[in-house]
């Protein structure tokens, strides 16, 4: 039995469709666009101008602030425009557009011959010089998660690889294909917390990246790898925090204070490549993936490729078309609308139904029976939480711990009376927060 925590769901993993697939690496046509703010934080400042020549590798925007992080071009080509572009969100962000000019030269980069030579500042910078931040989702810049406080008081760097989100096989891939890079990302990181040891937390449903990452850390004295009970959501911060170490951490703490730091599978390469070779974060991998999809894969791609050109490249849709389309997973991801948006670091996936099952649901009465309670892996009571957001009482809300949510949809997955539980609380949390802010 692997590691676990308490509540929890268990949807249909969808996994086999992409898993298994050999990585494509697919070379864009056309325009890359990049967003300014692909991160936690100020967006960042372009740094060339319309009509600039640019070579892959070159940074086109520079942080805002200390919270925040560069933005490199994945591509050699010219800037065609500086504007407001849509994004997968939505919304619209200022972004750099690239007309590619399929040469993909690059500019040059510093490799280090050992990194064990490099002091913690020249690891620090050479990670926010690369434009580093977290890839699992949030995006925060990495190099300030990297300089807590007391970094003495650190005992534990948690590399994220329970892939807990049904569907995606991104980080699945990478620990298949490439996982000493993984490995050797966790041992830059290890450099500097001395005191830390490193976990890869994976869950029992991936026996083959277990055992690879097991083989490559056999000799390892400071690492190790946890099999995870396979349970969504495994990989939230929170409940890998808890199942790797049993601490408990609220929404008022960050992982340092219970003497942790997490990072993904992929922005952990990352990390290796900006500190051994000196290269900025322009490359993730993808999956596109769903019953709509004609051959769901994944795809090493160049940050800036627009979500149409990776569809197509997956053989676009099946015959019988699509109804729901999803930015990320099905529990955490957000509905599109359009597919002429660009790939950002954050960004893990497409994902495409032939029906939208959810919109077809029909909403009962709530009857009480506690199955949301069951589920929510914070121990809150979300069917109360939903009322006072639906009633807009902010103050019972906030008494109640509603800004304990991790707005994982747990709740709306258990609900038998198909109540829109998550959205309800998710929309108050940020009317509350906001308000806070003022």
């Amino acid at each position: 039995m692997g590691m676990t925590f308490k509540g929890g769901v268990h949807p249909y993993d969808g996994k086999e469709l992409s898993k298994d697939k050999p990585v494509s690496e697919l070379l864009p046509q056309g325009l890359l666009v990049y967003p300014l703010s692909q991160h936690i934080g100020a967006p960042a400042n372009p740094v060339v101008a319309v009509g600039d020549t640019v070579l892959r590798g070159q940074m086109i925007a520079e942080a805002g602030g200390f919270v925040s992080s560069p933005i490199f071009s994945s591509v050699s080509g010219t800037v065609k425009a500086i504007e407001a572009r849509r994004v997968a969100t939505g919304g619209t962000c200022k972004s750099i557009v690239i007309e590619n000019d399929g040469e993909y030269t690059e500019t040059e980069f510093k490799e280090v011959e050992d990194v064990t030579t490099l002091d913690n500042e020249e690891i620090i910078s050479r990670i926010k010089n690369a434009g580093v931040v977290g890839m699992g989702g949030a995006g925060f810049p990495t190099h300030v998660k990297l300089s807590p406080k007391n970094p003495e008081n650190i005992e534990y760097i948690i590399a994220n690889c329970a892939e807990c989100e049904p569907y995606l096989t991104s980080d699945y891939t990478r620990m298949i294909t490439e996982p000493e890079k993984l490995v050797e990302g966790m041992r830059i990181v290890l450099n500097l917390f001395p005191k830390a040891k490193g976990v890869f937390g994976v869950e029992d449903n991936k026996p083959e990246a277990i055992a690879k990452l097991r083989d490559l850390t056999k000799d390892e004295t400071r690492m190790e790898v946890a099999e995870l009970t396979t349970k969504y959501p495994q990989g939230g911060e929170r409940q890998l925090i808890y199942a790797v170490t049993k601490r408990s951490i609220n929404s008022k703490m960050l992982p340092a204070d219970a003497g942790c730091i997490v990072d993904n599978v992929e922005t952990l390469v990352a990390i290796y490549n900006a500190v051994k070779f000196g290269k900025p974060l322009m490359d993730r991998i993808f999956t596109v993936t769903g019953n709509a999809v004609a051959n769901p894969q994944n795809f090493k791609i160049k940050i800036g490729t627009n979500y149409k050109e990776l569809l197509d490249a997956a053989g676009g849709f099946k015959t019988n078309g699509c109804e729901k389309i999803i930015s990320g997973g099905p529990m955490m991801g957000f509905a599109m609308f359009d597919l002429e948006v660009p790939t950002t670091k954050t960004t893990s996936a497409l994902l495409c139904f032939t029906k939208d099952e959810v919109a077809a649901f029909e909403t009962t009465n709530c009857i009480n029976c506690g199955r949301c309670v069951e589920a929510c892996p914070e121990q809150l009571i979300p069917s109360r939480l939903a009322d006072y957001g639906e009633h807009g009482q902010s103050d019972m809300f906030e008494k109640w711990y509603g800004l304990e949510c991790i707005e994982c949809g747990s709740c709306s997955f258990a609900c038998p009376a198909k109540r829109h539980l998550a959205q309800s609380i998710k929309t108050m949390k940020k009317q509350v927060l906001a308000s806070k802010r003022k």
